[in-house]
């Protein structure tokens, strides 16, 4: 890894010296911090969460979750388990860790999902930590990395600012430990990490958090915090599950397989396009559609859009043969599809699907991209799932001409 260059920047002038004085220099604060940190045993709190794609200027997505961690020093991953709850309604579970398997809980289908990691092809565990646990570690690295780095502080009269941006060839993220990621292949951004915290100077804990990465950015802010009130021994996460959803392992068929659309007239819809005018299936007139299900945040979906583009260019001088829908199957809200489509120089419309339209087309694990080609009937004459430049384009291409 390349050589450290670290920063301690004094307190700002304008911040008076008696502000300053518990604070020598930004290591030694630092220090302090870690070592409040390693002293809790286990935390109750409420997180508001946000996050940002590229180009975004309103969050993606808002929401509170609510926690109990557990410190967990038996687990050799994340050093930690978790317990992660509703916020409106504190006894319905969303997700946990208890070191062996993770828990995941699918709602709409009543599913509990079992996950043993025996299907992880990475060497760690892809668990996103607990608030406490994330932030020790972050510190952690910072304090004793030999990583090119850089570090930034702010005394803010009753907090502290800390910034860290990790300059190195790979992005790092912290489940448990600092992990370095795979380059991702649909990357369109720098490599570069950045974590800011903010610390409370009444307990000297973090209590929000900032991550910054070229596919997202996310911002966690804890309250309402209770400190070593829980004991790792009464862990009990299946305490939460509801007696009436199924139990399978991850990687596990949720049920039998639903028929193939292939060779049937595709089910009809009506859909809010990002500026919320309905479209419908019925006003798509061209002897051929393209249909691409698609998400925001999906490598292999970005990836696509420069064909999509050029395929409806090359039709253009023809619209009555063929066009092209995008349909978002991932929630996003419609300010979030026309920056997507504004970034992403979209010629083609993007449309915002509704849970019917996707239980219709069998999209209920809303994994994507998915591409349908209709005819003039708007039957189902392909169905292609995942991308691959020049084999999944020749591959639509070649289904495209062969119905016209």
């Amino acid at each position: 890894m390349k050589a450290i260059q670290k920063l301690f920047p004094l307190c700002l002038l304008s911040v008076t010296i008696i502000s300053c004085k518990d604070y020598n220099t930004s290591s030694n604060y630092l220090q302090k911090v870690l070592s409040n940190l390693e002293k809790i045993e286990s935390a109750v709190y409420f997180t508001s969460n946000e996050s940002w794609q590229p180009g975004d200027t309103i969050p993606l997505f808002v929401g509170q979750r609510f926690y109990k961690e557990y410190n967990n020093p038996t687990d050799s991953t994340i050093g930690a388990g978790f317990i992660w709850l509703n916020a409106n309604n504190t006894t319905q579970l969303e997700g946990c860790y208890d070191g062996n398997t993770r828990v995941m809980v699918n709602h709409d289908e009543k599913e509990i999902i079992i996950d043993d990691f025996s299907l992880n092809l990475l060497s760690f565990r892809p668990i996103h930590p607990p608030f406490f646990n994330c932030t020790k570690n972050i510190i952690k690295y910072a304090l004793e990395t030999n990583d090119s780095i850089t570090l930034a502080s702010k005394d803010l009269g009753d907090s502290y600012y800390f910034k860290l941006v990790i300059n190195e060839d790979l992005q790092v993220e912290f489940f448990g430990k600092a992990h370095y990621m795979p380059d991702n292949p649909y990357r369109t951004g720098e490599n570069t990490s950045i974590y800011e915290l903010w610390i409370s100077k009444s307990d000297d804990l973090p209590y929000k958090i900032r991550r910054e990465m070229w596919h997202q950015t996310t911002v966690t802010t804890c309250s309402d915090v209770k400190i070593n009130t829980l004991s790792i021994e009464d862990f009990q996460a299946d305490e939460y599950f509801p007696p009436d959803y199924t139990i399978r392992l991850y990687g596990q068929s949720s049920a039998a397989p639903k028929s193939d659309l292939s060779g049937k007239i595709a089910p009809d819809w009506t859909l809010n396009d990002f500026n919320g005018q309905n479209v419908s299936l019925a006003d798509l007139k061209s002897k051929v559609l393209l249909i691409n299900f698609t998400g925001i945040g999906c490598g292999p979906c970005l990836a696509a859009v420069p064909f999509l583009r050029e395929l409806k260019d090359n039709y253009n001088y023809n619209a009555e043969d063929f066009d092209i829908v995008a349909i978002e199957c991932w929630k996003r809200p419609l300010h979030s599809l026309q920056s997507y489509a504004t970034k992403n120089n979209l010629n083609y419309q993007f449309l915002s699907a509704t849970d019917d339209m996707i239980t219709e087309y069998q999209m209920m694990n809303r994994s994507v991209p998915v591409f349908l080609v209709l005819d003039k009937q708007r039957v189902v004459r392909k169905i292609i799932k995942g991308y691959t430049e020049k084999t999944t384009d020749e591959e639509i291409t070649n289904s495209i001409n062969e119905n016209l």
